[in-house]
Parts: C-alpha cells; sequence; structure tokens
C-alpha cells in the first residue's frame, strides 16, 4: 500500500456516507476519500458539498481508477460488475455483500490472477477471529442463529417465493434453516454475516444457518456456536439499528472504519 491510500465508495447509504463522512473529517491518518458513486447523482452531490473536499460521483466501473481501495455498500445485483472492474485492476475490494461473493468464487481467482485483494470487514458479525484461528484445527460444527424484527426480513426472496408471512407476529417465527449458502441466496440483504461467518471457518455449505422472525426484539441479534477441536465458542450481538436503514446496524460502518485503520496504523490487534 502507498503511504497515502487513496479510497472510493460504492453507495452512498447509511454506510457509505458514514464512511465518507469520517474520510473527509481525517479521522483516518493516511487514507483520502477520491470518489463515491450513488443512484441518485444530484442528490449524492449535494450531500458531498458540505464535506471538507468534494469529490466526483462517478459510474461504478470507474471508482477503481480513483483509487487504491473500493468500499462496497451496493445492492447485491451490482456486485460482480463493481467486483470485477475492482479486482481486474488489482485494487482492493472492501465488500459488504458478500453473500454474492460466495455466488461467485471466481472473483477470487481475478483477484489472485491480477493482484488484487478481497478484504472481508467483520460487519455486523463478531468473534471471526476466534473462528478463523479454530479453523486452522479440526472444526466439528458452526452454527448462526438470527433473529431480527418481522419488518427487516419483508421482502425477503425466500419469504416471497416460499409464500411466508411475517405481519403481525406475535411470537417468534422460524423463516430459514438451511446452508449458510442457501441462507445467502434466500436473503441478500439480510444474512451478510452468514456469508462472512462461512468464508471465516468451515465453509459455506458445512455452515448451519437459522433466521427467526422475532417480534419481541428490537435489535438484530446473532448468536454463533462453534464447536472445534481448540474451544467451544458461544456468542452473541446485539446491533443498534441506523436511523436510516432499520435493516443495517450502526456496528457495520464503524467495522469498515476499523478495517480501514488497520490497513494504516502501526499496531494491528487481533488474528
Amino acid at each position: 500500500m502507498p503511504e497515502q491510500i487513496k479510497v472510493a465508495i460504492a453507495g452512498l447509504g447509511a454506510i457509505g456516507f458514514a464512511v465518507a463522512e469520517a474520510l473527509d473529517s481525517g479521522t483516518i491518518e493516511g487514507m483520502t476519500l477520491t470518489a463515491v458513486s450513488a443512484r441518485d447523482t444530484a442528490r449524492a452531490e449535494a450531500r458531498l458539498a458540505a464535506f471538507r473536499a468534494p469529490v466526483p460521483v462517478l459510474p461504478l466501473t470507474d471508482l477503481a481508477e480513483t483509487a487504491d481501495v473500493v468500499v462496497e455498500c451496493i445492492p447485491a445485483s451490482n456486485f460482480a460488475e463493481l467486483a470485477e472492474s475492482v479486482l481486474g485492476r488489482g485494487r482492493t475490494l472492501l465488500p459488504l455483500s458478500v453473500g454474492a461473493l460466495l455466488a461467485r468464487p471466481e472473483l477470487i481467482d481475478l483477484a489472485q490472477a491480477k493482484g488484487g485483494t478481497i478484504v472481508v470487514p467483520t460487519g455486523a458479525l463478531l468473534g471471526l477471529d476466534a473462528l478463523r484461528a479454530c479453523a486452522e484445527g479440526p472444526v466439528d460444527s458452526v452454527t448462526l442463529v438470527t433473529r431480527k424484527p418481522p419488518g427487516g426480513l419483508a421482502g425477503a426472496p425466500h419469504l416471497v417465493d416460499n409464500g411466508i408471512s411475517v405481519e403481525g407476529l406475535t411470537e417468534p417465527k422460524l423463516v430459514f434453516e438451511g446452508t449458510a449458502r442457501d441462507g445467502a441466496r434466500g436473503f441478500p440483504a439480510n444474512v451478510n454475516v452468514a456469508a462472512a461467518l462461512s468464508l471465516a471457518g468451515i465453509g459455506p455449505d458445512e455452515t448451519a444457518l437459522q433466521i427467526w422472525a422475532d417480534p419481541t426484539v428490537t435489535r438484530n441479534t446473532h448468536t454463533v456456536t462453534v464447536e472445534a477441536d481448540a474451544a467451544r465458542l458461544t456468542m452473541t450481538i446485539e446491533n443498534v439499528p441506523t436511523e436510516e436503514n432499520p435493516r443495517t446496524g450502526k456496528i457495520t460502518a464503524l467495522s469498515v472504519l476499523a478495517t480501514l485503520r488497520r490497513m494504516t496504523g502501526p499496531l494491528r490487534v487481533g488474528t
């Protein structure tokens, strides 16, 4: 990495804008915001006008030409287009649509061939460092149980395709049980955490996932259980949602910032 790392952001929603603000403020030493992309260019330009150093709003595939690192905060449907342009130029991609990566394993080969790098932030989960350590030895099982307010799951492809309603619930309802790969496909906007967990551990086809629509919770809650030769892990995180998008936890943007800071910091803590 160069001494001054240039960062571009794909998507200017709750996460992307928070990251952009932090970069513009100079709180991450050694990093500079160089460009963003957004569906509504005029609105994005208006929001950026108040920045200390406003940057251009570019098409997705042009971001990698301006940056060393591209942070992906866009709908999964646009993930492959962006990832190919970034990795094909040998840049570093920080993806939040991790579930989309499971469906495109050739992107990892592209990164290797072109000298690019995929760095997956921990996001709204926990314990990836411990799981990665355990995965250096035998791991018997990895299970993720996700509980979300019903409204946060409404409209997910799995629910629509199977005629599952989450309206008017008065008690928790199990709406999915299967592998992390199938869960990421059926809930592309909801369980990128399952994809990240599977990549850190024993893979998307061996990682078990349950998703509950739970009217008794107000926070997106994830419980990870790992049975391994080195340790038994049980970890739960309850994420405070952002005001702009209740499906997104505040910690997700902070995780991106921590990942960026780790790239330039003289001290790195954790596996």
